[in-house]
């Protein structure tokens, strides 16, 4: 497909899909004269040294106006970022298969990892078939529904772990596509499927030996939702004691002494807890050393490491043969079928599977299983929707039946007898009366050779197979690690520089617009950015107004707070000026009440870049952020606002 950049002959392409120099075999070899002195940390301090002197050197920006053109900013990012473009292939499948995104102006920057749904896998067609859709085609029936769904269980974690459940070929292969994908082994790690994150937060909690390993240990430097149910639970019904790492001001690095102090603990005790670890800060884009689960372990804990935050192929540095965590939990969304959903996973190492309680309140939590969709062909053709659901609820075990029809989705691709690979979804419509529609004869076949493998009884030469098309695994897998790290670390650390490059004109000590948190220039940092703006007086700007704003300019940001954050006595004149005060109702007091209690922090706007993302996308960020620059920008919004027939503008 050709570049969306071909049209434009007299223009630049800022999108970096048109390069004709880049070379993806140079891109993995090691240079041919490379200095063997040169160590890894000079490499990361050449780094930023070399970003802060290429990236537009000696230059402030105190209006809008005077901004670079995107294609001026574009020639400079290339020029310091001589390797970004041998990063085309990103380009390339987005201009295939997220055209959308194109199409409707739009930059999404509100998601970590995944969180870009394709066009292809809502106009689904053939896999022999070229893989983008045309712009003006209408979705075909068969793209209309799902193929397959969640089916909540009735089992505890324990349960699950220890005895299983009676797995389909459609969920086994989802497991092994997700296993192969986070390099996890079969034979060290049983998966759970649950509703969400959250849910495998709290599973987890409740199946936790908390009586006899009563502590918490949670290393988060934001209010995180997740973490906050698994707190509550713990607290307030196993009796835990919960406890934070805190994160020293200003650079919201790890305050290392209190939380080498805080696994330590007693040396008595061996049983210590369960301690809650991120690779990294979903907002901030703080990166932590993985030595700190190592001391855990070694101290007693078991380690529950929270991987949701980490980009795609990120697992692949892990090493889970040095570092193996107890329980490891991970977000999979908007990567399977054609419908914008997905699960959570909980995997639970297996020599720590034992620890686990039968607890009588977790079924209830949300374990699931990933079934055939609901055949509406069984159905007799004078039977209504009710009658026809009760007959399925009876017919069915009790693992198959339907809890969710519709919030997942996925595709099968049935390989045929001339070696042709076709995929198909599911034919099920809703006609405005209720009625069931006929079953595609392809689908027929499908869950025939299902059945026949389920059963036992298919042909041992039978040809027919079962992939799971997974499109947002599969784009991360044809990158690689070291493409995707090398184009999210170019664009992140860009956009950084160019907000401290922005400054207010008129005022006295010519405040900065933008405030960052967390690390700034630096090789090693996550691709989240997290800010806030300040007008020419020194005064925050609301971050929902901010976000509102953007999303009006087609930006989709999002905001959140920062807590657990640490003061010397060398900051401590900021503390009163920088810390909000907020009422959390989440948060648990000894005793287990909730109200009544403020949780103090510092709200912020965040930013991240996932390897879809593209050069364009950061620039038009920085422009719209530069805005601000303009002291009446957000007066005049407002008064725009009213004029497009609003009466107020909610915040």
């Amino acid at each position: 497909m050709l570049s969306p950049c071909l049209g434009q002959a007299t223009g630049a392409c800022f999108h970096g899909c048109c390069t004709t120099t880049s070379s993806l075999t140079s891109f993995e070899d090691p240079p041919k004269h490379k200095d063997p002195t040169t160590s890894a940390a000079a490499s990361r301090s050449n780094f930023v040294v070399s970003t802060a002197s290429s990236i537009l050197p000696d230059t402030q920006f105190t209006n809008h106006e005077s901004l670079p053109s995107l294609p001026e900013a574009f020639s400079n990012f290339t020029e310091a970022y001589p390797r970004y473009a041998e990063t085309d292939q990103a380009d390339r499948i987005r201009a295939d298969e997220f055209c959308h995104l194109s199409l409707s102006n739009q930059v999404c920057l509100d998601y970590i990892g995944f969180g870009l749904f394709s066009r292809f896998q809502q106009h689904h067609t053939s896999s022999s078939a070229p893989a983008a859709a045309s712009t003006s085609s209408p979705p075909s029936p068969i793209s209309q529904s799902s193929f397959f769904d969640l089916s909540f269980n009735a089992l505890s974690l324990y349960s699950q772990i220890l005895y299983g459940t009676r797995e389909t070929p459609l969920e086994s292969a989802i497991r092994r596509r997700v296993m192969g994908f986070l390099n996890i082994s079969e034979q060290d790690y049983g998966m759970v499927c649950t509703a969400n994150t959250p849910s495998a937060f709290k599973l987890l909690a409740e199946s936790y030996p908390f009586q006899t390993n009563p502590r918490l240990l949670t290393v988060y430097d934001h209010d995180n939702e997740a973490v906050s149910g698994m707190q509550e639970i713990s607290q307030q019904k196993r009796g835990a004691t919960a406890s934070s790492a805190t994160f020293s001001w200003p650079s919201l690095r790890i305050n290392s002494a209190k939380l080498r102090k805080m696994i330590s603990g007693n040396r008595e005790k061996k049983g210590k807890g369960l301690f809650v670890f991120p690779l990294q800060s979903r907002m901030t884009g703080s990166r932590y050393s993985y030595l700190w689960m190592s001391l855990a372990r070694e101290k007693g804990w078991h380690v529950l490491l929270d991987a949701c935050a980490l980009g795609p192929k990120d697992m692949d540095t892990l090493g889970l043969s040095l570092f193996k965590p107890d329980f490891l939990i991970c977000s999979f969304f908007k990567v399977f079928g054609e419908n914008p959903s997905g699960f959570g996973c909980l995997f639970v190492k297996r020599s720590s599977s034992s620890i686990l309680e039968a607890s009588t309140v977790a079924p209830s939590i949300g374990i699931v299983s990933i079934v055939s969709a609901k055949r509406f062909s069984d159905a007799p053709e004078d039977s209504s929707g009710t009658d026809f659901d009760s007959q399925i609820l009876k017919s069915r075990p009790q693992e198959e039946i339907l809890a969710a029809p519709g919030a997942f989705s996925g595709t099968v691709s049935s390989r045929t007898s001339d070696g042709q690979c076709r995929s198909v979804g599911s034919s099920r419509r809703h006609s405005e009366v209720g009625e069931p529609s006929e079953l595609h004869p392809e689908i027929v076949e499908l869950e025939k050779a299902a059945d026949a493998v389920r059963t036992g009884k298919a042909p041992m030469n039978s040809d027919e197979s079962f992939k799971m098309e997974c499109r947002g695994l599969d784009h991360a897998d044809s990158l690689g690690l070291v493409r995707i790290s090398c184009r999210v670390r170019f664009l992140v650390n860009w956009l950084v520089l160019a907000f401290l490059k922005l400054r207010h004109p008129c005022s006295e000590n010519g405040h900065h617009l933008v405030k960052i948190y967390g690390p700034k220039i630096k090789f090693e940092r996550g691709p989240a950015v997290s800010f806030n703006l300040f007008d020419w007086k020194g005064e925050k700007i609301e971050p929902a107004l901010v976000q509102k704003l953007a999303d009006r300019s087609n930006i989709s940001l999002s905001y959140g707070f920062l807590n657990n954050i640490w003061f010397s006595e060398k900051y401590e004149q900021e503390k009163q000026a920088v810390l909000e005060n907020r009422t959390s109702s989440r948060s648990v007091i000894p005793g287990g009440k909730k109200k009544g209690r403020f949780s103090t922090g510092i709200t912020v706007v965040t930013a991240a870049v996932g390897f879809l993302n593209n050069f364009e996308d950061v620039y038009r960020l920085w422009e719209f952020v530069a805005k601000f620059l303009d002291a009446d920008f957000v007066e005049k919004e407002r008064w725009r606002y009213v004029a497009l027939n609003q009466k107020t503008m909610e915040v």
